[in-house]
């Protein structure tokens, strides 16, 4: 195994793990907030899913900087 194919782990494995935890965390706040007013359902689940983009937009930058050394 090369220092590429470690690299390129590293990159996409280490840049998954903080937005899999935070999508996780910003859906289980959303479901509890949602419990506690399900009058607001509608604008919660809106900032629930535009929070989900954002995270994944950084697990999606850490795919391509895994790409990037893998393949340059």
């Amino acid at each position: 195994m090369d220092l590429t194919s470690l690299g390129t782990a590293l990159a996409i494995g280490l840049g998954a793990i903080g937005p899999g935890i935070g999508i996780g965390i910003l859906g289980s706040k959303a479901m509890e907030a949602i419990g506690r007013n399900p009058e607001a359902a509608g604008e919660i689940r809106t900032n629930m899913i535009l929070g989900m983009a954002f995270a994944e937009a950084i697990a999606i930058y850490a795919l391509v900087v895994a790409l990037i050394i893998k393949f340059v």
